[in-house]
């Protein structure tokens, strides 16, 4: 979320510095629009990861119990 809202204030910056032909705000509206990209990129990527670990732990679990299944018959 906190990219989103990054993203869209830097675009609002870039524009009010290309109205009033202010670089420098035009050129900081770039590097927030860049920041807030970039921080929803890792925040995809940080879920992907809590899902693949999440999906190796239940993998690793099962493989366990089979293991403890052979092992130990009832």
């Amino acid at each position: 979320m906190a990219g989103k809202i990054e993203k869209s204030k830097g675009k609002v910056k870039q524009a009010v510095g290309a109205l009033t032909g202010n670089k420098k705000l035009e050129s900081e509206g770039r590097i927030d629009h860049r920041t807030g990209e970039a921080k929803e990129k890792i925040g995809r990527l940080t879920r992907k990861f809590e899902e693949a670990a999440e999906t190796t732990q239940r993998k690793a679990v099962k493989v366990v119990d089979n293991a403890k299944d052979v092992a130990l018959p009832k």
